[in-house]
């Protein structure tokens, strides 16, 4: 027969210096701890370090601020031209449809040549059916008052009754012709995609969910009340974007990061990275004879504040532009040198260099692809364009229009991948060199949980 005796009472232990209390290790013998919630913090003296460094830099940023601030945008006179013109928004409230010989009998080509684009469109618009539309102003100082729009056949936007609508007023224009149908009002779809995004972004981030939708919009903040404004007054583009860029990167990272020593070693990686894309982008844009001004939007701005350096505007936007991917591959390098460090306090700075780096490797192979296409996504008419006129490689690159994608493409993925061994090093030697991580605590942390793993039997069994 057995029987069971609870063992014998054993004498109380003196706690071990770095053991946790008991109920708060692991006991799986490990010779570390695995830390599955936010980083532990460093020693005040790699804070003061890190504050020494980013203090002056964040204080050099706010003077930016106060010495750049613009009034706001300065005024002009409107030209009527693009988006420079008064728009109102109306409504299509009646639609007919009309044999098109009849509203513009001056469209038939002559002699029927149908060769040519604008023959084949004279042609469609003299057999065809047009569209008279009856468009009622729903803003403005003219708001009830109506005027026809034609749509000729090929236009591409045909518009129907009761759609909402935006029009262009043309003040020194004829009585009939003050008013044109430009666009069509989007506001509601606009919205509600919005809403979508910001509800998945709340639903699966939570409270980092809200915190980087409140950090995007003091990101479009400071980009609409300072970057723009600043510039149109003639501020050097450059300048402006580096002091706005880096207002967004302390604001955006801090906000939804924290106020942490591995925040600021991210603020840091990313403010050497755009230190390089601004040096390269300085140089290679100026090598290149790149004007940054390519097309219509670009040349009205020209018209309109000549002095803005437009080539300046086009570095400004590739600094802007690579800010966000930037964040991304920092945050992401940091808390994996972190984490690394978290479940072996014994690697030196090497090793955690080496694992993060291996990492980085697999980040940068698919940010540069996505930056990549990206770019080519958005130049994509364009590059439909130059293969309808069969251009060769060669022709389509050197063209302005596509050199400036090129170059604005190469020298963010170039900060990009810099920026993984700048943050890699820079985080691993933060951490490996905190006078606060000793792996004696975490071996002493090991030891206790497998004390505490002895005690925890419930009895033993023997023969009597």
């Amino acid at each position: 027969m057995t029987t069971t005796e609870p063992p014998p009472p054993q004498p109380p232990q003196p706690p071990v210096s770095g053991t946790p209390p008991e109920g708060h290790g692991h006991g799986h013998g490990h010779g570390h701890s695995h830390s599955h919630g936010p980083a532990a913090p460093v020693s005040r003296h790699l804070r003061k370090v890190i504050a020494a460094v980013l203090i002056p830099f964040a204080t050099a940023v706010v003077v930016g601020l106060v010495v750049l601030w613009p009034g706001g945008t300065p005024s002009h006179e409107r030209t009527g031209v693009g988006f420079d013109r008064q728009t109102q928004s109306a409504k299509v409230t009646k639609v007919q449809e009309l044999p098109c010989k009849d509203l513009s009998p001056s469209q038939t080509p002559p002699n029927g040549d149908t060769s040519t684009a604008e023959g084949q469109s004279a042609q469609s618009t003299a057999t065809g059916t047009c569209k008279k539309a009856t468009v009622e102003v729903a803003s403005g100082e003219d708001k009830g008052r109506t005027f026809t729009e034609i749509i000729q056949p090929d236009s591409p936007r045909q518009l129907k009754q009761g759609q909402e609508v935006v029009v262009a007023y043309e003040p020194k224009a004829p009585e009939g012709l003050q008013y044109s149908v430009t666009d069509v009002n989007r506001k509601i779809p606009m919205a509600l995609l919005a809403g979508i995004f910001a509800l998945a972004v709340v639903v699966v981030g939570r409270l980092r969910g809200v915190m980087a939708l409140v950090a995007l919009a003091i990101s479009f903040m400071v980009l609409t009340f300072f970057i723009l404004p600043a510039i149109l007054q003639g501020s050097n583009p450059l300048v402006v974007a580096v002091v706005g860029a880096s207002a967004i990167m302390l604001i955006a990272l801090y906000l939804c990061h924290g106020l942490t020593a591995r925040t600021s070693v991210a603020v840091l990686g990313t403010l050497i990275s755009l230190l390089l894309i601004g040096l390269l982008g300085s140089l290679f844009i100026g090598w290149a004879a790149l004007t940054g001004n390519t097309d219509d939007n670009t040349g009205l701005i020209h018209g309109l504040y000549p002095s803005i350096d437009m080539s300046g505007l086009l570095l400004a936007g590739v600094i802007i532009g690579s800010l966000g991917v930037l964040d991304d591959v920092t945050v992401t390098q940091t808390s994996a040198v972190w984490e690394l460090h978290q479940a072996n306090p014994t690697m030196g700075w090497r090793g955690l260099y080496r694992a993060g780096i291996r990492i980085g490797r697999d980040h940068i192979a698919s940010v540069v692809n996505t930056l990549v296409l990206a770019y080519a996504g958005a130049a994509l008419p364009l590059l439909l364009l130059f293969s309808i006129a069969q251009s060769s490689v060669g022709t389509v690159a050197n063209s302005e229009l596509v050199a400036e994608e090129i170059v604005r493409t190469l020298i963010g993925s170039i900060g990009l991948v810099a920026s993984v061994p700048v943050t890699t090093a820079l985080a691993a030697l933060v951490v490996s060199a905190d006078r606060s991580s000793s792996p004696v605590g975490a071996a002493a942390g090991g030891a206790g949980g497998a004390t505490r793993a002895s005690r925890g039997g419930k009895g033993r069994r023997r023969k009597r």
